[in-house]
C-alpha cells in the first residue's frame, strides 16, 4: 500500500492521502460479489422452478438486474462499497475522493462489458496494469477510483485514576509525552510501562509500578480530570 499512496488537494488547500487498490484485491472483491449473486439466484431459481415458463422468464429478468444494477445500488447507497468491496476494505470514489453518484456508477459498471473483451476481463486487466491509478476502462470513462477504506480508529482507553499535579513545571513537549504514555499504556506490557516510567525516577522519586501510577495521575491532571 505504500507504493499506491496518492495525495489529493481539496478546494480548501488541504492535502488528503489515499491508497488506490490494485488488481488482486479488486478481483477478490468481485469474486465475493459473484458468489453472493450466484447463491441468491440459485435459491430464487429453486423457488420459481415450479412456475414453468413464467419462472424462467422471471429468472432471466432477475439475472439481468443483478448483473448490472447490483453493484450500482450498493456503490451509491452504501458509501461506494458492495459486500465484496466491504469485505476487502475497498470502496469506489470519484477522482477527487468524493462519494460516487448515480451517473458515475452506472457508467463504470455498464462499461464492464468493454472491460470483459475479448474474454475474461482481459481488457480491464490490461488497463489496470498500465494505469498508475489502477483504473479499468470503466473507471477512466466515469472518472472514478477504487481506494482502500481506512478502518475506524478506536479511541484510546483512558485509565480510571485520580489526578495529581506534576512535581515540577512541564513544557509542552513533556506534557505531550506524558499524555501519549497514558493513551498507549494499555497496549504496553507491565514491564515496558515500568521501564519507561523508571526513566523519570530522579524527578518522580518513585519506581516501577508506583512510578507508572504517578505518571498516569499526572496525565489525568493534565487532561483536566479530577
Amino acid at each position: 500500500m505504500l507504493d499506491t499512496a496518492r495525495k489529493l488537494e481539496t478546494p480548501e488547500a488541504i492535502d488528503l492521502e489515499i491508497h488506490v487498490a490494485g488488481a488482486t484485491v479488486r478481483i477478490l472483491a468481485f469474486s465475493i460479489d459473484s458468489i453472493i449473486r450466484l447463491v441468491f439466484q440459485m435459491i430464487v431459481g429453486i423457488v420459481f422452478a415450479i412456475l414453468g415458463d413464467f419462472g424462467i422468464a422471471f429468472m432471466m429478468i432477475l439475472t439481468f438486474v443483478l448483473e448490472w444494477f447490483y453493484p450500482v445500488l450498493f456503490e451509491v447507497l452504501n458509501n461506494g462499497q458492495t459486500p465484496g468491496k466491504k469485505a476487502m476494505g475497498i470502496a469506489v470514489v470519484n477522482d477527487d475522493s468524493t462519494p460516487i453518484g448515480w451517473s458515475a456508477s452506472i457508467i463504470r459498471n455498464f462499461l464492464r462489458i468493454v472491460d470483459m473483451l475479448p474474454f475474461g476481463y482481459l481488457a480491464g486487466l490490461v488497463s489496470i496494469s498500465l494505469n498508475p491509478d489502477f483504473k479499468r476502462i470503466g473507471d477512466l470513462a466515469a472518472g472514478t477510483l477504487v481506494v482502500y477504506r481506512d478502518k475506524a480508529s478506536v479511541p484510546p482507553q483512558w485509565p480510571d485514576i485520580k489526578s495529581a499535579p506534576p512535581p515540577v513545571p512541564l513544557n509542552l513537549l513533556q506534557q505531550r509525552a506524558i499524555l501519549s504514555f497514558a493513551e498507549r499504556h494499555g497496549k504496553l506490557t507491565a514491564e515496558r510501562q515500568c521501564e519507561l516510567a523508571n526513566h523519570l525516577q530522579p524527578v518522580l522519586k518513585k519506581q516501577d509500578q508506583d512510578a507508572v501510577n504517578y505518571l498516569l495521575r499526572i496525565a489525568t491532571w493534565l487532561r483536566g480530570s479530577k
